[in-house]
């Protein structure tokens, strides 16, 4: 394991100052871009938690999101990459000199870095690392032929990981399969949910953006969202369109007593809260709840919040309407979170699958009699969808299916499954820009 204060042990984080300082601009950037995408293939979370690593975190804002773009940028093309510099590489070299390459095609072939800076860049940072330097030449061959030839032919499925290719292929069919593929390779526009009252049309004009069936109004802007007009008075707040679904097909109602299960980071405790019903936000993090809070008060919003594991809450209360959020391997999220594929395992969706088992015969004892309980996950992975609702409804006969309108929620019409539940893909709403992958399910007890 890494130490989190150092950033992974690994070239080329370790190296001696340049000789000439002028020479050195942007190269610390793009040390910590190979920092952070070794993170991100080590385990889930990394790139996030490599943020706070010296090397990246020591680096002016600017410098920080340059590297995070140009990490984000290797994930999504991680195959693509992969495929050119193999063709131009008779046997595998150390990873420091692979993730010197990734990096710099990264820049040049999705970020439309001019090439000789980036090339100039990756030799004198091989050229630094002790690892890296007898392999200086063949950086330099590698990227000047890339270069002087093209990548040639690549292909969007690549960028799967073999096994979750093979499981979506089964799943949804080879033509969604490369639909999917397709949308990994794009950086997704952002989404906002407001709160009652918020024109969102004058809210979409303000940032060049656009609203979405739903309400959720989306823009290709970026940089630093507390910059954005409505953040400080708190009339919205970040959330994907596919993400607002679920508490839409929950329908909360002022007054009504709502249970939300597994809550942080909290975009639907904000939804529930604005609908005006009682909320009870519950989650077993209370790292993660201090986000919900923060959010709560910026946008003058109220719910209870609770730190407790859902399956062993100590409380005798009942509900009108639960939402259960369950942990999952997060697969549907792979447009915002590419690091997602390469950290999932096989193992990771039987695991989850059986806490999610859990959490829904849990969440079922919290229903009042005629109230309702829509379970979702942002997988694409049917054991933790489809397949959990069917073994749940076996398992409880007390809850019926209540068939979703897709229209009324904000989802794609293909997005309705032939029992009444949603399975949204990350290639739905293509004439929109498409949003995360997700399931939800409406169940209501007799």
């Amino acid at each position: 394991m890494a130490d989190k204060a150092r950033g992974p042990r690994r070239e080329p984080v370790a190296h001696p100052p340049s000789d000439d300082p002028a020479a050195d601009i942007g190269v610390e950037a793009r040390i910590a871009a190979g920092v952070l995408l070794n993170a991100a293939l080590e385990r889930r979370n990394g790139l996030d938690e490599a943020m706070s690593f010296t090397e990246v975190a020591a680096l002016p804002a600017p410098d920080r999101a340059f590297a995070r773009a140009v990490a984000m940028a290797a994930l999504r093309r991680l195959g693509e990459i992969d495929q050119i510099l193999d063709r131009r590489l008779q046997k595998s070299p150390p990873e420091a000199v692979r993730t010197l390459l990734r990096v710099s095609l990264a820049q040049t072939l999705v970020l439309g870095t001019p090439a000789f800076a980036a090339v100039s860049t990756a030799v004198k940072l091989a050229e630094r690392g002790v690892t890296t330097r007898p392999y200086k030449a063949l950086v330099n061959a590698v990227l000047r032929g890339v270069e002087r030839e093209g990548p040639g032919l690549t292909t969007a499925r690549s960028n799967l990981p073999d096994w979750i290719a093979a499981r979506w292929a089964q799943a949804y069919g080879e033509a969604m399969l490369e639909a999917i593929a397709l949308a990994v390779r794009e950086e997704p526009p952002t989404d906002l949910s407001l709160k009652p009252g918020v024109d969102a049309g004058a809210l979409a004009e303000a940032l060049d953006g656009r609203v979405l069936p739903g309400g959720t109004v989306r823009t290709g802007a970026r940089g630093d969202v507390a910059g954005w007009p409505g953040y400080e008075t708190g009339d919205w707040w970040v959330q994907d369109a596919a993400a607002a679904v679920p508490v839409r097909l929950l329908a909360p109602k002022a007054g009504e007593a709502v249970l939300d299960l597994c809550a942080a980071p909290g975009g639907k405790t904000l939804q529930i809260a604005a609908s005006g019903a009682a909320v009870t936000a519950l989650d077993r993090s209370e790292t993660r709840l201090k986000r919900v809070r923060q959010n709560l008060e910026r946008t003058g919003l109220s719910a209870e919040v609770v730190v407790a594991n859902g399956e062993e809450w100590q409380d005798d209360r009942t509900f009108d309407a639960v939402l259960l959020d369950a942990p999952c391997t997060a697969t549907g999220t792979l447009r915002r979170n590419p690091e997602v594929l390469r950290a999932t395992r096989p193992a990771d969706v039987a695991k989850l699958a059986d806490v999610q088992h859990r959490l829904l015969d849990a969440a079922a004892l919290r229903v009042k009699p005629g109230g309702r309980l829509v379970y979702c996950v942002c997988s694409l992975e049917r054991e933790e969808g489809e397949t959990q609702i069917i073994a749940f409804l076996r398992r409880n006969p007390a809850f019926r299916t209540v068939a979703a309108d897709p229209a009324a929620v904000g989802a794609a019409a293909e997005a309705v499954t032939p029992e009444g539940w949603l399975r949204i893909l990350p290639s739905q709403w293509p004439e929109h820009g498409g949003l995360d992958g997700f399931f939800a399910a409406r169940l209501e007890r007799r």
